[in-house]
């Protein structure tokens, strides 16, 4: 299954198990969209992404925590 800037929960999910280290709150955006263009099952145009879709998967990241 093919990840779009739309799955908010399943990109978390996936930032969890790839960045367990990392805490959800000390991210900037630059990075976090950086990091979820590097997972493996992302497939979506990176200009489709905003800072409400990163706020989106950034909430959704801290859930998951």
């Amino acid at each position: 299954m093919s990840l779009k800037w739309t799955d908010s929960r399943e990109i978390a999910i996936a930032l969890v198990e790839t960045l367990p280290d990392v805490d959800p709150k000390a991210v900037r955006y630059t990075d976090l969209m950086q990091w979820v263009l590097d997972l493996p099952d992302f497939a979506d145009d990176p200009k489709h992404c905003g800072e409400k879709i990163l706020e989106a998967i950034q909430m959704a990241w801290l859930d998951e925590v």
